[in-house]
């Protein structure tokens, strides 16, 4: 994991809970981590990481996620195990 996804997982983790994180920063995080990633129904995304499943919704028109977004990755990657150093 390189110093930019590092960032995105401090990010996905930092209290109070941001919501400027860019959704294609967050994928770019998933791919690294090794999660299989499976186009959904319009802009729903499929996210397969350490036995643990969930399914998003990219943001649109925006880039940025929401806090409510932000609370459900967090969440996802703390029940499959990925925690910032």
């Amino acid at each position: 994991m390189n110093r930019k996804h590092q960032r995105t997982l401090e990010a996905i983790f930092s209290t109070p809970v941001r919501a400027n994180i860019n959704w294609k920063e967050i994928e770019s995080l998933f791919n690294v981590l090794g999660a299989q990633i499976e186009e959904g129904r319009g802009s729903r995304v499929r996210i397969l990481l350490n036995e643990e499943e969930a399914v998003f919704h990219r943001p649109h028109p925006q880039k940025e996620t929401d806090k409510g977004a932000v609370v459900s990755v967090r969440r996802f990657l703390e029940n499959a195990g990925v925690k910032p150093c």
